[in-house]
Order: C-alpha cells, then structure tokens, then sequence
C-alpha cells in the first residue's frame, strides 16, 4: 500500500484544476467504490484492533496508528452491508473529514484512478434518500460508487448545528431584509446542517447538489433582477461533481453579472493549499467543516460588511 500512496502530496495538486484522483476498493463482491486521494492520509493493512463496550455497531474497534488512538470503522456495515469478516487480511484507510482523523475498513483496495470533476456525476434520481453514495463515475464499464462519508460520520456521531449565545450576540438578520443564502453542496447531510446553522441567525437559504446546479441557479436569478438585490452570499462545498467549488467560484467572477457576489468555501478539505487556491481563484474565505460558531461568525462578517445586520 505504501507504493499506491508515496506520491499523494503530489497528486492533491489537482484540486483545482477541477481534477481529482479516487482511490478505489472494495467491499464485497465486485462493486468498486472510491474516495477522494486528497482526504486519504495512508493506507494499510489493518492493525490489531480493541474493541470498546457501548460503541456504535459500525465501528469494530480503536487502533493505535502512530501514536494515535484512532476509530475504525466498517464502511460495509456503515452503508448497511455485511460486515467485514476477515479483518487479517481488510485494508484500513486513514482519512482526514471535518478535522478529525477516522479509518475506514475495507475489504480490498485497488488502485488510483485520475478523473475529471465533470465525469463525477450526481447519483441517481431513484437512489433514494437511504442512499449512502454522494456521487457516481465510470471506470472500463464499471460504475465506481462514491459515498457520501459525511452522512456516515453524522449518524454516528451526530454533529450539532447549535449556535453559542455569545456568537448569536454578533447580530442576526436585519427581518425586513428578505435576500437569502445559496448554498451548495453535493452532500445532503452536508447541507441540511449549514441551513440549520444559518437560520438560527434568521436568514433563509436556496439549496444546489453541485457548482454547476449552483451556477444555473444564480445566472437564472439574476435574469430575473439584480442578484445583489436577491442573494447575501453563496455558501460552497469544494468537492463537488460535475463542476467543483473552485471552477465554480472562477466561473461566478468571470459572469459580469455575478463577479461581486461574496463567496465562502465551507469544506471538508484543509490545509495551506486550501487558502492559496482561495486567493487564486478569488474566493472571499475559506473555512474547514464544521464547527457552527465559526460558520455563524463568517455569515455574521458579511452581514456587517453589508450593514444588515441586527444586534
């Protein structure tokens, strides 16, 4: 597994060049399932687990992986499958999602395969809301699942969207303003736990699956009206298929329309190169998921840059 990851630095790269790269494995059987090289921290055979009394069904055990107690999680079990039964032989996958460190245990890991956000596409209309995939692909015929880690990690250790006192005495939305929040995001767990935040601060929101679904959103208010007169901010996901936060977050400043409108990318992703490609591409800021003070104090900047702000 070494040989599949010793060039992940590099490999992350990509973001932003509305590229990525998907590490591949399996469950069971021949489904193939992939996430995102950028979240995957290593890769290895997985170690001697301890298992702890009370925990969630899903998680098999606490692994100490340099230094670090860390949980690991069966992704088979997660998305309602079998579980894993041979753990000698699984993989576990060390990733990074909302600041916290987790391993996913899998059956197999296969390869990496480099694709262009615009062939990563929606799940189908008929996945339901149980669906655990985030986005779907096509690799020589086979279709790859990826699943949405985010709705895993919130049913089992559900994130609260609660607001502090002392963060909501920042100020809320001035009422008689009726603009409103877009906010975009491929995951629905992901989505619903922004809109939740924000209305605590009294502002409604419009909701988009992806950049390109949020791009067609704005261009068709604003041919309806100024959409400055319309539209506080948008509020982005990075990761996204068909067209990522950051071709998104270009596309918005080359549209005479729409060039000033303020944009917050709000994503699981972190790191220094987050914030070089921030200015890059001309994003207004840019924070890691999800902690809802900080999200409620950047709405809360922009609504005292705007002068429509109660407090």
């Amino acid at each position: 597994m070494s040989g599949i990851m010793e060039s992940v630095n590099q490999r992350t790269q990509m973001v932003g060049q509305n590229r990525l790269e998907l590490l591949l494995f399996r469950l069971h059987g021949k489904q193939i399932y992939g996430i995102n090289v950028f979240k995957v921290k290593e890769v290895l055979t997985c170690p001697a687990l301890t298992v702890l009394p009370h925990s969630h069904p899903v998680i098999r055990g606490v692994a100490h992986i340099r230094g670090t107690a860390s949980s690991i999680i069966d992704m088979s079990m997660a998305i309602g499958g079998p579980p894993i039964q041979d753990t000698k032989s699984a993989f576990v996958i060390i990733a990074e999602y909302n600041r916290k460190v987790t391993g996913f245990m899998v059956n197999s890991v296969e390869r990496i395969i480099n694709m262009k956000w615009s062939d990563i596409l929606p799940p189908p209309k008929g996945a339901g809301k149980g669906s655990y995939l985030t986005a779907i692909t096509k690799m020589d015929e086979h279709i790859v699942e990826i699943i949405d880690v985010e709705k895993i990690l919130a049913e089992i250790n559900p994130t609260s969207v609660e607001i502090s006192d002392e963060q909501l005495s920042e100020g809320t939305l001035d009422p008689e303003d009726q603009r409103v929040v877009l906010i975009s995001d491929d995951s629905a767990v992901a989505r619903k736990q922004i809109q939740r935040t924000i209305t605590q601060l009294g502002i409604k929101s419009i909701l988009a699956k992806d950049g390109l679904d949020a791009l067609n959103m704005l261009k068709e208010m604003a041919s309806k009206g100024s959409i400055y007169e319309q539209l506080i901010m948008v509020i982005s996901d990075i990761e996204m298929p068909e067209m990522d936060g950051y071709t998104f977050t270009t596309e918005v400043r080359a549209a005479p329309e729409l060039k000033d409108l303020h944009i917050l990318l709000h994503t699981s992703l972190s790191g220094v190169f987050n914030n070089a490609m921030v200015e890059k591409v001309g994003a207004d800021n840019f924070i890691p998921k999800f902690d809802p003070n900080e999200l409620a104090n950047a709405v809360q900047m922009q609504l005292k840059d705007t002068d429509i702000i109660v407090q």
